[in-house]
This record gives structure tokens, C-alpha cells and sequence, in this order.
């Protein structure tokens, strides 16, 4: 049988690493980890190390259309094609209420999370296509970016929030437009990361909110993943433990 071929983008820190880490200790996986900065990638390179052949560091800097065909064309060179794309590069480095937010927070929000994601499907679908399975494109997503619930969460994270809200426009579109294909966003919980870091020091109302591990959600997200279909999944929005389905 041959290995499931993964990329992750995102992958050299937080619930990125996380998913490479889990996916490396698997039998018969290949899974290319995409960081914009490979050489400092200490944790990457330890994984290398000590999965050679299973593990692969591709230079992937989102929204550079001409770095992500390079990877992809690295990845084809390697292992022919891919299997499942998990789009989890993104930030969130803007607290505060509409009216305070910067314009251009808005823009670097939606540039990384909601080009990036297209930029990324854009490059990798030719080897999705080429996948000998039923191939997936699953964006790592977040609550905040439901329209029906995010909204009224007290939490000022317009920009973040309205790019994850326009993430999964794209991914319920690539799921319309692409039969073949199994995509939908996954939300993956409150998960203790430098990111959550972030907002629970720039807004208070984050202190209500419990996290769990890395590990935990990396865990959740692949069982999820792997039991996926597109009959089942394929255009809804879930949450990493499969406990509800989000409202758009």
C-alpha cells in the first residue's frame, strides 16, 4: 500500500509542528513540513533527523506564488504527489474593537490567512489531483471566524475573525467547485500556542477561555482528517473533536 503523502504549511511551530510531529511517528506516511524560514526550524530539522525519508522541510511563504510552486514542484521531485494538504499557516496578531483596528491589520489578516490558503490550493491541486486516494484540502480555521457565533464572542478579534470567516467561504467554494475533492475548515479548539499567548496578554476576555495541548488538537485534527469524507464532511465546518459542527 503507499504512504500517505501530507504537507502541512505553518509547520514550524505551534498546532503546524504539532501535526508534523504526530504524522512522523506513523507507519507508512511522508509528510512535507512547510515553514517560510527553514533554517532556524530547530524542531523540524530534530524531526529530519530522526525520521529520514518521512519527514521533508519545504520552504512555503505564504501568499508567494512563486515559493509555493517551488515547494510543490520539490514535493513532486520527492514523492509524486500528495494526498492531503492541511492549510494551517495563519496569524492573529491584532487585538481590539472594530473601530480600532488598523486598516491595515485587516489587510495583512486577510493576506496571509485567506490569500495565502488560495495561493497554497492553487499550487498543491495538480498533485492533489494526481493523489490515489480521494485527495483533501483541509484549512485550519477557528471558531472566531463563524458568522453565526464568532460574532458575539467579546473578544476583539475583528480582523482574525473576519479573515477565518472568509477562509471558509473559500473552502466550502473549493468543495462546490472540485467533485473530487474533500475540503472543509476545521476549527481547532483553544489550544495552548504562542499565539494564544498573545491573546490572553492583549485582551482580557480571554482569560474565560480553557485551552487544551498542542498535542491534543494535532491528535484530534488527524483522527478527524483521516476519517473524513467528502459525502459525510465535505463542506461543513467542524470543530477539531468532531463534538459539533460550527455555523457559518
Amino acid at each position: 500500500m503507499p504512504a500517505t503523502v501530507y504537507l502541512v504549511s505553518g509547520a514550524n511551530r505551534g498546532i503546524g509542528l504539532g501535526l508534523v510531529t504526530a504524522l512522523a511517528t506513523r507507519d507508512n506516511v511522508v509528510v512535507f513540513a512547510g515553514a517560510r524560514n527553514p533554517s532556524p526550524a530547530k524542531d523540524l530539522h530534530a524531526l529530519v533527523d530522526k525520521y529520514p525519508g518521512k519527514v521533508h522541510i519545504v520552504k512555503l511563504t505564504s501568499c508567494d506564488k512563486a515559493d509555493n510552486e517551488a515547494a510543490i514542484a520539490e514535493i513532486k521531485t520527492i514523492a509524486g504527489r500528495l494526498d492531503v494538504v492541511v492549510a494551517n499557516a495563519g496569524i492573529s496578531q491584532h487585538y481590539g474593537p472594530a473601530v480600532e483596528t488598523p486598516v491595515e491589520q485587516m489587510r495583512d489578516h486577510f493576506e496571509i490567512n485567506v490569500v495565502g490558503t488560495l495561493v497554497l490550493f492553487q499550487a498543491a491541486w495538480p498533485l492533489l489531483k494526481a493523489s490515489t486516494t480521494s485527495p483533501k484540502f483541509i484549512p485550519i480555521s477557528s471558531g472566531a471566524g463563524s458568522i453565526t457565533d464568532g460574532t458575539s464572542m467579546p473578544v476583539g478579534v475583528l480582523a482574525y475573525g473576519a479573515s477565518k470567516a472568509a477562509e471558509n467561504y473559500l473552502s466550502r467554494k473549493l468543495h462546490f467547485e472540485h467533485p473530487e475533492l474533500v475540503c472543509f475548515p476545521i476549527s481547532p479548539g483553544g489550544v495552548a500556542t504562542d499565539m494564544a499567548a498573545f491573546a490572553f496578554s492583549s485582551d482580557e476576555n480571554m482569560k474565560f477561555m480553557s485551552l487544551i495541548t498542542v498535542e491534543q488538537s494535532a491528535s484530534d485534527i488527524l483522527k478527524l482528517i483521516e476519517n473524513s469524507t467528502r459525502e459525510k464532511d465535505g463542506g461543513r465546518f467542524l470543530n477539531h473533536d468532531d463534538s459539533k459542527t460550527w455555523g457559518w
